[in-house]
């Protein structure tokens, strides 16, 4: 089926640990329902000064992920930022299995490309 009202968006958030406001990669639903089983695999690649850059790929689950809500998945580290960053996404509602594969374009993450996000009150920018 065809994956809608789920996403995954940068939204930055005041972090602690670096006393200034940082990217983090989150999974929204703004389904009326329930996913179950989430799984996200992630990755960055591009070029930077002309030069392949890959990095690894990194796995994360989620048992459950209420309507209307979202889940912080990870931290996009500044540097990360000028790559093509992919996240592939796997979930279930009821029985049936959705399958979408998201990605934030080089340098799309940034303060002016935020946009009101659907049922969650904050702005952030949504991967394609």
């Amino acid at each position: 089926p065809k994956v809608e009202n789920v996403h995954i968006v940068a939204i930055q958030d005041f972090s602690d640990d670096f006393q200034e406001n940082c990217w983090y990669a989150y999974l929204l639903n703004a389904t009326n329902e329930t996913l179950e089983m989430a799984m996200i695999v992630s990755r960055a690649y591009g070029l930077i000064d002309g030069e392949n850059r890959n990095t690894m790929q990194l796995r994360h689950a989620f048992a459950t992920l209420a309507p209307k809500t979202a889940v912080k998945v990870e931290f996009l580290e500044n540097n990360l930022l000028q790559l093509n960053n992919e996240f592939s996404l796997s979930y279930f509602i009821g029985n049936k299995m959705y399958d979408k594969k998201f990605i934030f374009k080089t340098n799309s993450i940034n303060v002016n490309a935020q946009t009101d996000l659907p049922a969650i009150n904050k702005r952030g920018v949504i991967a394609v």
